[in-house]
């Protein structure tokens, strides 16, 4: 669809963002294309905020479409985001307009509640952020648990091993020497036995 040049430049963006395809793995229309999901918002604040609006504060961009008249459904699953002017396949993005403050008292009251619904609705993505770092800090740490368990496993059984040869070595030696003691004590006692014979002198004979 060609964007007119009255269309704000983060209207222009979101539009494109949600109509391209290789995105779709993190951010889509509705199968209705009545509104658009947020699939990842991990995902989402990493890898698309930098690209198209050079920051990666999930709560700034709600705040941005909280400004724009965007209203988050509320529903279990993927975060929805439904405009009555931002529809698939329909050029309407010049109705949407950016919200202003208004001096008369009823209005400003109205801003006030709005004001305070987006300051609420970013202290609520901000600790889903919160909850989803932690969840993968714990995960992290359990892994590394898991390895310094096997790790530890592995060390003693290095060890069991070592005293095990070591222990093997000490008793082949033992044998060693016991068998040459065997061997040599025999020899040992025949010696002792055996009587020294007489050296024969002409004395002896006659």
């Amino acid at each position: 669809m060609k964007q007119s040049s009255n269309v704000p430049t983060f209207l222009s963006k979101m539009w494109t963002l949600v109509e391209e395809t290789h995105t779709n793995e993190i951010i889509t229309w509705k199968q209705n294309g009545q509104s658009f999901l947020v699939l990842d918002e991990q995902g989402f604040a990493k890898e698309i905020l930098p690209k198209y609006f050079k920051h990666n504060n999930m709560a700034n961009f709600v705040r941005q479409l909280n400004m724009y008249g965007f209203r988050k459904q509320e529903r279990d699953g993927p975060v929805e985001f439904q405009h009555p002017y931002f529809k698939q396949g329909q050029d309407l993005l010049e109705n949407i307009k950016r919200k202003v403050s208004s001096s008369k008292p009823e209005e400003n009251k109205n801003s006030s509640a709005q004001k305070v619904q987006i300051k609420q609705e970013t202290v609520e993505y901000s600790l889903s952020e919160l909850k989803s770092e932690n969840e993968s800090l714990w995960k992290e740490v359990s892994e590394l648990r898991a390895k310094h368990a096997q790790q530890q496993q592995v060390i003693r059984k290095i060890v069991q091993f070592i005293v095990t040869l070591v222990q093997n070595n000490q008793l082949v030696t033992q044998k060693k020497n016991l068998f040459q003691h065997i061997v040599k004590e025999p020899t040992d006692n025949y010696h002792h036995k055996v009587p020294h014979k007489k050296h024969l002198t002409k004395s002896n004979i006659f």
